[in-house]
C-alpha cells in the first residue's frame, strides 16, 4: 500500500471511530496502531470487559458494542472478556457502596445469556471470548503481592468514587481495591491495542496503560463511549431505575418506549444508535430548534430506526403501525371527549429549551406543591401527550404548541407556549 493511499485509510477508519466517542487517549496512539496494523497485516486486539451482573443489556449497553462492531468491520479483532473473577468482587466504578459479589453460578446463568443478547450486534464469528478466570485464577499469591506493589494507595484513592466514599466515611473494602488492579491485568493478559467502554471506566483503562508498560507492552489506546441517558433524561439507562429499553425486547415494546424518551436526548440517540450520518442528524436538531420539524416526527424516526436494527424492516413498520393506531385513537378520544383548558406556559420558562416537569406543573398552578406533583407521578396521574410520566425528574420539551397535558383523572391541559413569548 502506498504512503498516501496508507494515510488515506488510516484517516478513514479514525472517521468512522471518532462518532460518537467521548474520548480517546490518545488519538494520536489509535492512528499510530492503525497505521501499524495496516503495513503488518494484524489486527488489533481490541479489548472489552463485562462482568455479568444481570442477565439483560439494555441500549445503553448497545452503545459500546456498537463500537465493537465497527472495529470488526474495519477487520479488527475484538477480545470479549467476561469477567467470572472480577464478578466476584463486583465493579466498584460510579458506585458509593460495596457493591455486591456474584457466585459462579450466577455468572455462569447471566453469562450465557449475555452472549444470545451481544450476537445480535456482534459478528460471532469475528469475537474472540475469554474469561478472566483463565489467567487470575493461577496467579499464586507472591505474583498477587507483585502486582500490588506497582500501585500506590494514593493513586487509587484518587478514582473519584473511592474518593468520595473516603472523604464521607463509607466503608471501602480492602477487596474493592484489587478490582482496577485485576482489569488492569486482563489488559496484559490478552494484549489489548485499545480498551473500550464508558467514561466511567477511565481510570481502569489508565492504570491498564501504565501497568502494560510497566511490563514491556506498548500502552493500549482507552476508548470511552458516553454513558447513554435513559428514559427519563435524567439518570444513565439501567435496569434497576426501570429507565431502560432491553436490546431484547419485542418490537412493539421497543418502539413505544423510545416514543417516550424526552426530546432533549433525541440528538444522543440518534448518533449513538443509529448510523444516521451527522449531517442528517444536526439537520434534525436544527430542525426542532427553529420549529420546521416537529419533535413527535423526528421521534417516530428514530423509534423506527432503532427498532429496525433489532427485528427488521417488517416488524419495525408493524410496530410503528401500532402506535400511530393507539395514538390516533386516543387523539380522537381526547378530541371527541375531552375539554382541554387552554393555560399560557409561565413566563419564567419562555424561551427555555425544556422545564422539570413538577416546575412546570407547579408554575402553572396545576398542583398546590412539588410535594403533591411528585406524589401524582409517582402514582402514574401524569401524563404528556397520552404518554405517562414515570420519572420524577422527567423534562418537559418546549420545543411545540400546544402541549397536552393529564393532570390527575380530571384535569386536561393545553399549554400554549406562543403565548408565552407573546408577553416578551
Amino acid at each position: 500500500m502506498k504512503k498516501a493511499q496508507l494515510e488515506q485509510e488510516v484517516q478513514r477508519q479514525l472517521s468512522i471511530l471518532r462518532r460518537g466517542t467521548a474520548e480517546i487517549v490518545s488519538e494520536e496512539g489509535l492512528a499510530t496502531k492503525i497505521r501499524s496494523s495496516l503495513v503488518s497485516g494484524k489486527p488489533l486486539r481490541v479489548k472489552l470487559g463485562a462482568d455479568p451482573s444481570a442477565p439483560d443489556l439494555h441500549l445503553g449497553h448497545a452503545v459500546v458494542l456498537d463500537k465493537l462492531r465497527q472495529f470488526q468491520d474495519l477487520g479488527h479483532q475484538i477480545v470479549f472478556i467476561i469477567g467470572d473473577y472480577t464478578g466476584r468482587i463486583g465493579d466498584p466504578s460510579g458506585r458509593s457502596k460495596t457493591r455486591p459479589a456474584l457466585t459462579g453460578e450466577q455468572i455462569d446463568a447471566n453469562a450465557r445469556t449475555y452472549f444470545e443478547q451481544v450476537y445480535r450486534i456482534l459478528d460471532p464469528q469475528k469475537t474472540e471470548v475469554r474469561y478472566n478466570g483463565e489467567w487470575l485464577s493461577r496467579l499464586t499469591f507472591e505474583e498477587i503481592i507483585r502486582l500490588a506493589s506497582r500501585f500506590t494507595i494514593q493513586q487509587i484513592l484518587e478514582r473519584d468514587d473511592f474518593s468520595k466514599r473516603y472523604h464521607s466515611q463509607v466503608p471501602i473494602f480492602f477487596h474493592e481495591l484489587f478490582y482496577p488492579l485485576m482489569q488492569a491485568y486482563d489488559s496484559v493478559a490478552v494484549e489489548a491495542d485499545v480498551e473500550l467502554g464508558g467514561t466511567d471506566q477511565k481510570f481502569n483503562f489508565l492504570l491498564a496503560r501504565q501497568l502494560q508498560e510497566q511490563v514491556g507492552q506498548v500502552a493500549q489506546v482507552a476508548f470511552m463511549m458516553p454513558i447513554l441517558p435513559g428514559l427519563d433524561g435524567v439518570h444513565k439507562m439501567s435496569k434497576s431505575l426501570d429507565n431502560y429499553i432491553g436490546i431484547a425486547e419485542n418490537a412493539v415494546d421497543m418502539y413505544g418506549k423510545c416514543m417516550s424518551i424526552p426530546d432533549g436526548l433525541m440528538e444522543a440517540y440518534f448518533t449513538l444508535l443509529t448510523s444516521m450520518p451527522e449531517p442528517e442528524v444536526q439537520a434534525v436538531v436544527a430542525g426542532i430548534a427553529d420549529g420546521s420539524v416537529h419533535p413527535m416526527t423526528a421521534k417516530k424516526r428514530l423509534a423506527f430506526l432503532v427498532t429496525e436494527r433489532f427485528h427488521g424492516t417488517e416488524d419495525a413498520a408493524a410496530a410503528q403501525a401500532n402506535f400511530e393506531n393507539v395514538f390516533s385513537k386516543r387523539a380522537s378520544t381526547a378530541s371527541a371527549d375531552i375539554a382541554y383548558e387552554d393555560v399560557t406556559l409561565p413566563t419564567e420558562f419562555a424561551g427555555l429549551p425544556d422545564v422539570a416537569v413538577m416546575d412546570l406543573l407547579f408554575g402553572l398552578g396545576a398542583v398546590p406543591s412539588k410535594s403533591e406533583a411528585r406524589r401524582l407521578i409517582q402514582q402514574g396521574g401524569i401524563e404528556i401527550e397520552g404518554q405517562r410520566v414515570a420519572d420524577i425528574g422527567f423534562r418537559v420539551s418546549l420545543g411545540h404548541s400546544p402541549i397536552h397535558m393529564r393532570v390527575g383523572k380530571k384535569r386536561f391541559l393545553a399549554v400554549n407556549l406562543q403565548k408565552a413569548n407573546d408577553h416578551e
